[in-house]
């Protein structure tokens, strides 16, 4: 990354024609999103939502690496080490943007090239144009971390065909650019040396564009790709996931015996027990629930109970702390995890509720409201400065405002 590119901030968003450009720009850690991130990039949808010369807007990353890998991670972990609450404030003001770039009222196209991962599915895979290519590892290993797929991404999953989703849940395993497409987390393969060219038509489209245009515009870009190697594997994924219980998830993989399935058995028994549960019931519970919004509502309560758990802590540290790969889950098996265990993760949570703002007045409000808040507890954050662990440079005033947006544009 040069100087000018650092110099331009985390959040980069601005006019390029007719395109407004949302770009995440912290290459050094394949743009992992912080809370302040997803303040600009709601700002930035305020802003190129209201200008009417604005007629679609593109998500892409900086760098050769990826969209996104996901969320600040150790931040959370440092404030959930001290019992802080940024958990409670970035996942809700994460969610309800994952809402309203499912809602967006103009075209949004995302570029899922590379690594996407977490958060990055959430900013990308509730879009109307979603663009993967050859490079994309599109992934959600939340249970890896004691976790589960968020984001919305119990809502995504259980609408992948069969039990696709549930395999891609509970394992965390990696999907290429078609894999993607067959579980419907995108809509179509665009080689990546097409992208600079596909981004600028992009650019040059009429305001008052329809989603059907610029399915055909991106169409023209894409090949005919359509299902990758997990298809081939939707039989076998099906028999072994079919089931309400993970024991009887691991008795079909054990009693199957292929290489495939002794594999997947060593997949799973790297993830957190307690994680595995509470996925697979999440999952089942979203297969039958209508709305997006309804599942992020349910996945807060259940992040809030993970955040508070050693399971989380444990997992972060395993994975991204020490990055000894050993974590040591409580419970160790998922025989063990018990009713009684469950029964937090999904119970109401009275006025710390999930809820969706219905006006634009009301989001600007909970925006202002929340920024206060988030630094009158800076240091539950784990920083006395006031910022976020891993944010980086402060972001000036490019997408402080419409205004800015709107004018970045023209410099």
């Amino acid at each position: 990354m040069n100087d000018a590119a650092a110099a331009e901030g985390d959040l980069i968003a601005r006019k390029e024609g007719s395109a407004g450009i949302i770009r995440l720009n912290r290459p050094k850690a394949i743009n992992a999103v912080t809370l302040e991130m997803f303040h600009d990039i709601d700002r930035a949808l305020d802003a190129f939502e209201a200008d009417p010369d604005v007629a679609v807007i593109v998500l892409e990353g900086a760098g050769e690496r990826g969209l996104c890998a996901g969320g600040d991670i150790r931040a959370l972990w440092e404030s959930s080490k001290v019992k802080g609450d940024l958990g409670k404030i970035l996942w809700r003001d994460e969610y309800i943007l994952n809402a309203r770039i499912k809602k967006f009222p103009k075209p949004y196209v995302a570029f899922m090239d590379g690594i996407v991962m977490g958060g990055g599915v959430g900013l990308s895979a509730h879009s109307r144009h979603r663009v993967v290519t050859e490079r994309t590892k599109l992934a959600m290993p939340e249970v890896g971390l004691g976790f589960f797929p968020d984001v919305g991404g119990t809502y995504l999953l259980s609408r992948s065909p069969g039990e696709i989703g549930t395999y891609f849940g509970l394992t965390g395993t990696t999907m290429n650019g078609p894999d993607a497409i067959y579980a419907k987390f995108a809509d179509a393969v665009v080689p990546s040396a097409k992208l600079p060219a596909l981004r600028e038509a992009l650019t040059k489209v009429t305001p008052g564009t329809s989603s059907a245009e610029i399915d055909r515009l991106i169409g023209g870009f894409a090949t005919s790709e359509t299902a990758g190697p997990v298809a081939a594997m939707q039989a076998k994924i099906d028999g072994w996931f079919a089931h309400g219980r993970m024991e009887d998830v691991v008795a079909a993989l054990t009693a199957d015996g292929s290489d495939m399935a002794q594999a997947t058995l060593k997949t799973l028994s790297e993830k957190s027990p307690r994680g595995m549960v509470v996925t697979l019931k999440l999952l089942r519970l979203a297969r039958a629930t209508a709305t997006l919004e309804e599942c992020l509502k349910r996945e807060y309560r259940a992040a809030l109970e993970v955040f508070a758990s050693d399971d989380f802590r444990e997992g972060v540290r395993a994975a991204v702390i020490d990055k000894d790969r050993n974590p040591t889950w409580s419970p160790a098996g998922i025989e063990q995890v018990t009713p009684e265990m469950l029964t937090p993760y999904f119970a109401e949570i009275g006025a710390d509720e999930l809820k969706f703002p219905d006006s634009k007045s009301k989001r600007r409000k909970r925006r202002t409201s929340h920024g206060k808040r988030r630094i009158h507890r800076a240091r539950q954050y784990g920083r006395a400065d006031g910022r976020q662990s891993g944010q980086g440079r402060p972001q000036g005033d490019r997408v402080r405002s419409g205004r800015s947006v709107s004018r970045s544009g023209q410099e």
